[in-house]
């Protein structure tokens, strides 16, 4: 069977699935990762129904960095039978101000995107990685790089600029937005689920170990959370989220720290985990006693909270709220902390449909309801590259 490899590559895992091309559309065949890179890795991969292909701990001192995941991985995959790889299809998280929808990768592409990587420092060197291996391996295998900032492009330009001389700007400097493969699933996913108010006025909550809310109007960004990097907006696991700039100011001029200093202080120690000191994962600090973490989720949801409302003034109003990636779609305290801050704007919840994790949570005539909805960036990413290449 052709198919698509999906990779989406980070600085700790790497997650892969592959999708059968069958009577025009995707089949997900194969969903798998290698997680703990460099520390603990494990490899685990199950088919379409769930039932495990492989699940083992991988030797950390040889599989000790991204690039031997990748390996790691390339070498289970080229076991999988029946597949005949058409394209692989990567996440690239920032598309800078040239790519306003998915790309054919070659040379330029690529030496294009690693100049964005000062924006990403997180995410964009591990999503190019994989990429500059499989031109070296399989360089006739075509492969497409889709973006995360791509959703958001198109917004009037009084919206993406910051006040700044207009000659920042034509630099690059504006708000792009990020998690756009995310929104752009769900605004699709809601025209099946939820088509009386896909067209409406919605604010998603991708609210994971990176975090932002978008406000969508008919399905497209009217705005959202992020800005220029995806430090911006609302408190991460482990990025502070909107920071005064007078801050950074400050830390160099008062504390001295170096430009290094402090770009690991807000990519790897603020967040949840510099407010709770304990951890960056919000499930362990909902199960802690320690106040420090009650605090930290306290300030999680007020800024949740307050980001709504911008949204909501952005959108003139609110029929719908959706809550999506790991802690929206798992976390029944958080949501319903959050909610309870909607009620202003009309959102009722129903407390037993939230606890239970069902696909709407609020109260009947609600004026706004309530969704959880999971997201799926590797299906879009397959959408996006199987397009391509009929191109």
């Amino acid at each position: 069977m052709e198919a698509v490899l999906v990779v989406n590559a980070g600085s700790s895992s790497l997650k892969f699935q592959i999708f059968g091309i069958a009577g025009g559309g995707l089949q997900r065949q194969v969903r798998g990762k290698i997680d703990g890179i460099g520390t603990h890795p494990h490899l685990k991969a199950s088919n379409a129904d769930g039932t495990d292909l492989v699940d083992r701990a991988l030797d950390s001192s040889t599989v000790r960095d991204l690039p031997t995941a990748i390996a790691e991985a390339r070498n289970w995959l080229g076991g999988v039978d029946g597949i005949e790889l058409r394209a692989i299809g990567h996440r690239v998280v920032h598309g800078g101000p040239d790519y306003v929808r998915p790309v054919l990768i070659d040379a330029a592409v690529l030496e294009r995107l690693a100049s964005y990587q000062h924006l990403a420092p997180l995410h964009q060197p591990n999503n190019l990685a994989p990429i500059r291996l499989a031109m070296d391996i399989n360089p006739d295998v075509p492969q497409v790089a889709c973006f995360d900032t791509a959703f958001h492009r198109g917004r009037a330009e009084h919206t993406d600029c910051y006040a700044l001389p207009h000659a920042f700007y034509e630099d690059g400097i504006r708000r792009y937005g990020f998690h756009g493969l995310s929104y752009e699933y769900i605004a699709e996913r809601l025209r099946e689920v939820a088509p009386d108010i896909a067209g409406g006025r919605v604010i998603v909550a991708h609210l994971g170990s990176g975090v932002s809310m978008c406000a969508l109007k008919d399905g497209r960004s009217v705005e959202t959370t992020m800005g220029f990097t995806a430090l911006d907006g609302l408190p991460m696991g482990t990025r502070p989220g909107q920071l005064d700039p007078g801050v950074i100011l400050y830390l160099l001029t008062h504390h001295g720290m170096s430009a290094q200093e402090i770009s690991d202080l807000l990519y790897h120690d603020a967040g949840l985990k510099g407010l709770s000191g304990i951890s960056n994962d919000m499930r362990e600090l909902s199960a802690s006693e320690d106040p420090r973490a009650s605090f930290a989720i306290d300030h999680f949801v007020h800024r949740c909270s307050l980001h709504a409302g911008m949204l909501a003034a952005a959108l003139g109003g609110l029929d719908a709220f959706v809550f999506t990636a790991g802690i929206g779609e798992n976390s029944a305290t958080v949501r319903a902390r959050i909610a309870e801050r909607l009620d202003w704007l009309g959102a009722e919840l129903d407390a037993k449909a939230n606890d239970t994790g069902a696909p709407v949570v609020s109260r009947a005539g609600s004026r706004v309801s309530l969704h959880v909805i999971p997201t799926d960036e590797e299906l879009m990413i397959a959408r996006h590259t199987l397009a391509l290449l009929r191109v």
